[in-house]
């Protein structure tokens, strides 16, 4: 009997299914994003694992192919993770005809890198003391071989997370599901328009939390804030109408082959009204369906959303 290395799956078993399992890896440097990654794939349909031990990775390839996709994320954190490990466990998924393997390598310029651990303050995995740029460099240096194993390399430098989901979208969304993802976002007017953005709704109209002082520094997403919205004579029936246009073209949308389409709704702040009306339609969306992100620009403009009052009691100022 053959001794398995730990870190090879076993290439002797019969064919587990008539398809080869779809798996991808996705690693890069640390606060390149490869977390936010992990994620996306997860919400498009994909079994996604983060930071699990190389030396797991063939216990857990061992059985029938799963159903859906699979997503596993390395991390140079483990104590088992090296460049030859990983390019021995490429090469073996690659040699059977069981697996699809794909590798997603999200890079990043490392001032960006440097920058972006200055700004959280985190401690850089491979930082001897504490200095973000040696950890930085060492992890780029460490994953080079893998880079250059790489069937998808996005930089996300000048990515924000809503970027890098769309981008991710574009190259991993399944045909086997709905193959249109609606991108409903919120949005402040005296900001401007957002880019990209199909469609737009004005809620400016609605009842304007900002003029009752318990409301004002709560946001769109707070109980509080969504009852007054929604108290509004006016809301239901413009709720409805706009749910059920959107619901009426998105099978237009999909029979004219768009992957994408982004949906706006802008009141004077971005805090309230049109927070309330993305929270109210992505659940409508989804409950109908439909394959559905919500983003709220003006809050993440902020550096950290606030979140809702019975979690913590943020202030938000400016008219909403």
């Amino acid at each position: 009997m053959t001794k398995t290395d730990p870190l090879t799956p076993d290439l002797t078993g019969d064919c587990r299914n008539e398809g080869a399992q779809r798996l991808v890896l996705v690693t890069g440097p640390s606060g390149a994003g490869r977390s936010t990654a992990i994620n996306v794939l997860e919400d498009l349909g994909f079994e996604a694992i983060d930071n699990l031990p190389l030396s797991m990775i063939p216990r857990l390839l061992d059985g029938p192919v799963r159903p859906v996709p699979l997503a596993l994320g390395l991390d140079v954190r483990n104590r088992d993770f090296s460049a030859s490990n990983v390019i021995e466990l490429i090469d073996a998924l690659t040699r059977n005809p069981d697996f699809a393997p794909e590798i997603l390598y999200l890079d990043c310029a490392p001032g960006t890198l440097v920058r972006r651990y200055n700004e959280t303050r985190r401690r850089h995995p491979l930082s001897v003391d504490g200095a973000p740029l040696d950890g930085v460099t060492a992890e780029i240096d460490l994953l080079a071989p893998i880079r250059v194993r790489a069937d998808v390399l996005l930089d996300t430098s000048d990515l924000s997370p809503h970027d890098l989901k769309e981008e991710l979208a574009r190259w991993f969304a399944s045909d086997e599901n709905t193959r249109l993802t609606v991108s409903v976002q919120s949005f402040s007017y005296k900001r401007g328009v957002p880019r990209g953005v199909d469609v737009i709704f004005d809620c400016r109209f609605l009842a304007n939390p900002h003029w009752q002082p318990e409301l004002r520094p709560l946001d769109g997403r707070d109980v509080a804030v969504r009852d007054h919205v929604m108290a509004d004579a006016r809301y239901a029936e413009f709720f409805e109408r706009v749910r059920a246009l959107i619901e009426f073209t998105l099978p237009a949308h999909l029979e004219e082959g768009k992957t994408h389409l982004a949906i706006g709704f802008g009141c004077t702040g971005g805090q309230h009204r049109s927070v309330t009306l993305v929270e109210n339609m992505a659940e409508a969306l989804a409950n109908a369906g439909w394959r559905v992100s919500k983003r709220h620009r003006e809050l993440e403009r902020r550096g950290s959303a606030p979140a809702p009052a019975s979690e913590s009691a943020s202030a938000g100022q400016g008219e909403a």
